[in-house]
């Protein structure tokens, strides 16, 4: 399974948790050691926007060794 795999995998994981709060998330590219995100609806204006991200980031971090950190696209 490639890298890019792997982290589709886990946003998968992740994304349900995200949907119930009425936002989303979606994978965009990895590019030296950074997973580059979207997010969508309240997340997008959510005061908790960053501590979520690092929940994410902390997430693919644990599983994906080559995960250096978590951006917005």
């Amino acid at each position: 399974m490639s890298t890019e795999e792997k982290i589709k995998e886990v946003i998968e994981k992740i994304k349900p948790i995200l949907q119930n709060d009425g936002g989303n998330i979606e994978f965009i590219k990895f590019e030296e050691g950074i997973v580059y995100v979207s997010v969508s609806g309240v997340c997008m204006h959510c005061y908790m926007l960053d501590q979520t991200l690092e929940g994410i980031e902390m997430a693919l971090m644990s599983e994906i060794p080559e995960v250096k950190k978590v951006e917005l696209a």
